[in-house]
């Protein structure tokens, strides 16, 4: 009797073992499987995560001829009335426009301002040297005239050389020339292709050093365009972009930023 209570009690324990023994296998499965899936999302994650990218900044620059210049000056009279002034001002006008178009420049290219009148006065002192007041003693009339023209050397030397104008008793006062690009558009556009070109050949270079591929462009930033004078270096640049029009002969600069997803 006994015996047989034995064997029942053995059996039930081989039971459990066994019981136990699946579970176990379960639960085992069961983290094997969960950790398989960490481990993927953690990879995928990684792969497709926002600083998983590759950067890079490229530069172009253009050398360019200004095909525009621009030239300022002007000249004044002064006399004790004003129709006399005006008589003076109106007679140098007309000399400078003559002398302007012997030079070979057009009436379209010389811009004559209007008149600018102010009354001068002279400050008067007694005997004793102290200040008795001011009195006017007449008028001053002065004029601009702006030269716009496409004939630069012809006005580089007409800016140089106004001797002719002041022996004639013309009281004229001449301002360096300013050069410009008519279609600098044309030189933006061309800059920005070349600087584009230059930051993706950067991360198509990266991207097979590393063995990593190319993906979608995630962003792009264009910086300013820097414009200088030929051979001036960097130390002409400014933070919101230079723009020289001191010299006829310039350098077309900026800047491209890239970044590209890895995949």
């Amino acid at each position: 009797m006994e015996e047989n209570n034995k064997d029942s009690v053995g059996a039930a324990d081989s039971r459990r073992g066994g019981s136990s023994s699946s579970i176990a296998a379960i639960f085992i499965a069961l983290a094997v499987i969960i950790s398989s899936g960490i481990l993927s999302y953690g990879f995928v994650y990684y792969k497709t995560s926002g600083d998983n990218d590759i950067k890079a900044t490229g530069s172009a620059s253009v050398d360019f001829e200004s095909d525009l210049i621009v030239w300022r000056g002007n000249f004044s009279q002064e006399a004790t009335t004003s129709r006399i002034a005006y008589e003076k001002i109106k007679n140098d006008a007309d000399i400078v426009k003559d002398y302007l178009r012997k030079q070979g420049l057009s009436e379209g290219e010389i811009v004559f301002s209007s008149v600018d009148v102010t009354r001068t006065t002279e400050d008067r002192y007694n005997e004793e040297g102290n200040f008795i007041g001011s009195y006017y003693t007449g008028y001053k009339l002065t004029q601009s005239i702006t030269v716009t023209s496409e004939k630069i050397d012809a006005v580089e030397e007409i800016s140089r050389n106004i001797s002719t104008l002041l022996e004639s008793g013309v009281e004229f006062e001449s301002w360096s020339p300013e050069y410009y690009k008519t279609d600098l558009d044309d030189v933006k556009m061309e800059l920005i292709g070349r600087a584009t070109e230059n930051a993706r050949e950067r991360i198509d270079i990266m991207a097979a050093g590393t063995g990593a591929g190319v993906g979608r462009l995630k962003n792009s930033e264009l910086g300013v365009i820097q414009i200088t004078p030929r051979n001036s270096g960097t130390s002409s640049y400014t933070y919101d972009g230079a723009f020289d029009t001191s010299s006829r002969y310039k350098t077309a600069t900026i800047t491209v930023r890239l970044d590209y997803a890895v995949k």
